[in-house]
């Protein structure tokens, strides 16, 4: 899904620190969530439904 025309607002995790080593962001595109490297803000992203990025979460939070 090509979405690279589409302008928007990325944000990261709280628990990403100052000097933004190892992060995701991520940016609502409804009805998808689009992750990227916040070290390579050019590069690919990650386009998924709200539904599956939900599931991701709750599986992250329970490891």
């Amino acid at each position: 899904m090509e979405m690279g025309s589409i302008r928007t607002t990325w944000r990261k995790s709280s628990y990403s620190g100052a000097n933004g080593g190892e992060c995701i962001e991520v940016s609502s595109r409804r009805p998808h969530i689009a992750l990227r490297d916040s070290k390579d803000v050019d590069g690919p992203e990650l386009v998924i439904s709200n539904n599956d990025f939900r599931h991701l979460t709750e599986t992250l939070k329970n490891q």
